[in-house]
C-alpha cells in the first residue's frame, strides 16, 4: 500500500509518501536528499512498517521556500505531518540535516518517540563541546580533505569510496541532491551550522533507545562523535561503520537496515 500528498504548512506545502503497514518509523533525509533518498529503505521495511518518507520544505518536491530560514520550520512541519497522518507513536530516523528535524522533535515530545536514529549527525547539538581528541583532529583535517573531493568531483556526502566501487550509486546520489538549487542548499546548510551550538547534556532529557550510526570514512560529520554522543544518552548505543562515507544508508544499505532493524 502506497500514497502520497501534500500537507498545507502557511507559505509551504510539504511533500510525503506512505508506504506499508505497521508501527509507524518516519525518514528524515539530509541536505543531498529528499523523500526519494530512502528508497533501499522503504523497500525492505514495507512489508512490516508504515514508512513515512517527505521532503523537507524547500527540496522539491515540496514547495520552494527561502532557505536562510527553512530549516527553522523543520520541526514544526515533522510535528504536523505526524498529526496530519494521526500517527500516535513514532520511531525517527534521522539522516545528517534530518537530525536538527527529528531531535527538536524527540526533545519537544519525548513520549511520543519511540525509538532514534541519528545517523551522521548530532543535530543541533554540538560535537565541539564533545572536547574528544579524535574529533578534534577531525576538525583539523576535514576543511583540506572535503576540497579534495570537490576537486574530483565527488560528492562529499557521497564519498570516495562510493564514487569508486559503486559508480551508479554515486551517480543516482548525484541526481537526487541537485533536484534542489545549490543556492538554497547553501542557504540551509549555514543555517543549521549556526544553530548547531547547543549542549551534548541535552541527549539525557531523551527516554527512548537512541541509536548514533556514522561512517568511517566521513568527511562532512566526525565519526568519533556517534560514540561519544551516545554515551550521554540513557538509552544510548553507537556503531561506526567501516568502508562508509557520511551515506551509510545509501552507501551500506543492508548493513543500515540491519542496524536500525535492532531498535524499531
Amino acid at each position: 500500500m502506497r500514497r502520497a500528498g501534500r500537507l498545507r504548512r502557511g507559505d509551504a506545502e510539504i511533500y510525503y509518501e506512505v508506504t506499508g503497514q505497521g508501527p509507524a518509523v518516519v525518514f528524515a533525509h539530509g541536505l543531498g536528499g529528499n523523500h526519494l533518498s530512502w528508497w533501499q529503505q522503504l523497500a525492505h521495511f514495507a512489508p512490516k512498517y508504515t514508512c513515512v518518507a517527505f521532503a523537507h520544505r524547500g527540496f522539491p518536491p515540496s514547495s520552494a521556500v527561502p532557505g536562510k530560514t527553512a530549516p527553522d520550520s523543520y520541526a514544526d512541519d515533522l510535528a504536523a505531518l505526524i498529526q496530519e497522518l494521526n500517527l500516535k507513536d513514532v520511531a525517527l530516523v534521522a539522516q545528517s540535516m534530518g537530525g536538527w528535524t527529528c531531535l527538536e522533535y524527540a526533545l519537544r515530545e519525548p513520549k511520543k518517540v519511540l525509538a532514534l536514529v541519528m545517523a551522521s549527525t548530532s543535530g543541533t547539538l554540538d560535537f565541539n563541546q564533545l572536547k574528544d581528541p579524535e574529533i578534534g583532529e577531525w576538525v583539523r583535517r576535514s576543511p583540506a580533505a572535503l576540497a579534495e573531493l570537490q576537486s574530483r568531483g565527488i560528492h562529499p556526502a557521497g564519498g570516495e569510496r562510493m564514487a569508486r566501487e559503486q559508480p551508479a550509486l554515486a551517480q543516482l546520489y548525484w541526481q537526487i541532491s541537485e533536484m534542489a538549487p545549490a543556492s538554497f542548499r547553501e542557504q540551509v546548510r549555514d543555517r543549521i551550522r549556526q544553530q548547531r551550538t547547543r549542549a551534548p547534556s541535552l541527549l539525557s532529557q531523551l527516554p527512548m533507545p537512541v541509536l548514533f550510526i556514522t561512517g568511517d570514512e566521513d568527511w562532512v560529520f566526525p565519526p568519533a562523535a556517534g560514540p561519544a554522543f551516545a554515551k550521554l544518552a540513557p538509552k544510548g548505543s553507537a556503531v561506526r561503520v567501516p568502508a562508509a562515507g557520511h551515506s551509510v544508508y545509501f552507501e551500506r544499505a543492508a548493513q543500515f537496515n540491519e542496524l536500525i532493524g535492532r531498535i524499531l
